[in-house]
C-alpha cells in the first residue's frame, strides 16, 4: 500500500504554524530531541509516538490515515 503523505513532514508542518520547535516537542512527548528530529525525516511514525504528538499539538494525524482508507 504506497502512502502519498508523509506524516513527519506534517508534523513539522504543524509545528511551525503553531510556531514550536522540534525541542520544544521532543521535550513535551518525552523523546530525545535528536531521535524525534531522525524519526520526522521517515515517512512513518510509530503508532504511539504518533498518538502523543496529536495529544501535544491537539491535532488528528491519525485522520490523515483514515482519509486514505475512505477515499479508496
Amino acid at each position: 500500500m504506497k502512502h502519498e503523505m508523509h506524516i513527519g513532514q506534517l508534523i513539522c508542518e504543524k509545528l511551525a504554524e503553531n510556531g514550536h520547535s522540534i525541542s520544544w516537542l521532543a521535550k513535551k512527548v518525552y523523546c530525545d530531541r535528536s531521535n524525534l528530529r531522525k524519526m520526522l525525516k521517515n515517512n512513518n511514525i510509530h503508532c504511539d509516538l504518533l498518538l502523543r504528538i496529536s495529544t501535544v499539538l491537539n491535532y488528528d494525524f491519525f485522520a490523515h490515515y483514515s482519509s486514505q482508507l475512505n477515499s479508496k
